[in-house]
């Protein structure tokens, strides 16, 4: 049976899988695309790694957060931010601390180094978004923001519950 033949309720088998067609594959090609060249703008100039600019990213936006935290916040592996953080601290970009209210916890935040370097990133991947964003209509750019909602409520529904149930 062809694939156009194939009712919805058929699985199909590992010779139908096209890679280059697979959703979540162009998605993390596309991701690592962009991440790469937009860390070719920083990576070198800062010594810092795509994970260390998402860990610097986060604490921008979202001060006093615990490792754990940020793991949750990016969707990156604990031994990812792990190395981030560590490189971080080293490189003096983030402090770490204990919260007041809770001694058990230690939160991160951006220095006062790490917030300059920030400041001066931050606009440099504004502008790649922008261009980035630039192939797109306005339409299109409104159904982009749409579909990636609906996709990412779906991707927390799985990992809430189990990838399919």
């Amino acid at each position: 049976m062809t694939t156009e033949n194939r009712g919805p309720q058929e699985a199909a088998g590992p010779d139908d899988l096209h890679l280059e067609k697979f959703l979540p594959y162009r998605l993390s090609v596309l991701s690592n695309r962009v991440s790469n060249a937009i860390a070719q703008a920083y990576g070198a100039r800062f010594d810092l790694t795509i994970p260390a600019w998402r860990v610097m990213a986060i604490l921008g936006r979202f001060p006093d957060l615990s490792a754990a935290e940020l793991v949750e916040q990016t969707a990156m592996d604990k031994v990812a931010i792990s190395r981030a953080v560590s490189s971080l601290l080293k490189n003096d970009y983030i402090t770490r601390s204990e919260d007041p209210a809770d001694r058990r916890r230690q939160v991160l935040n951006l220095s006062e180094r790490g917030r300059e370097v920030y400041e001066r990133i931050v606009p440099l991947a504004q502008q790649y978004e922008r261009d980035l964003m630039a192939s797109l209509t306005d339409e299109e750019r409104r159904q982009l923001d749409s579909i990636i909602e609906k996709l990412m409520d779906r991707a927390q529904a799985w990992a809430e519950s189990g990838l399919m149930g």
